[in-house]
């Protein structure tokens, strides 16, 4: 990968704060594609730290982002369709570095709710977001 300049982007803080971040873009050698290179406190395609996000999916009815009823609906939406995929890729990336101890039979717990799902993985204790996110992106 080679550094190709800088983008900006910004990010809604817990306090309604917007913060401007300076993101690197690098160009893959290989095929040119562009790619940007975020930091732990983003996600990918959303607007809030992985902060808000994750405070609201951890604890619904307790939180106190500053956001709208519709954007924690879409949180929780791409959070629920997407879990299963993201635990296969977890499990790919488990398996690819030989990690001891994959949770291979995951799909035997269906009641489980996709929060418990995840922490399976990656655990409940805070920042639990940021440690799931970076492997996949």
């Amino acid at each position: 990968m080679s550094i190709i300049g800088t983008r900006k982007r910004k990010s809604k803080e817990r306090s309604g704060e917007t913060k401007l971040y300076s993101i690197r873009r690098l160009s893959c050698d290989n095929c040119s594609k562009i790619h940007h290179e975020l930091p732990d406190l983003l996600v990918p395609y959303k607007r809030y730290s992985s902060e808000c996000i994750e405070l609201v999916l951890s604890n619904p009815s307790t939180h106190d982002i500053p956001a709208d009823e519709s954007t924690l609906y879409r949180w929780f939406d791409w959070f629920n369709s997407l879990i299963n995929y993201w635990i296969g890729c977890l499990i790919s990336i488990m398996l690819r570095t030989n990690q001891e101890n994959t949770p291979l039979n995951w799909t035997s717990a269906n009641s489980e709710t996709a929060l418990h799902k995840i922490g399976r993985f990656v655990g409940d204790a805070p920042r639990w977001l940021e440690r799931f996110v970076r492997p996949m992106v």
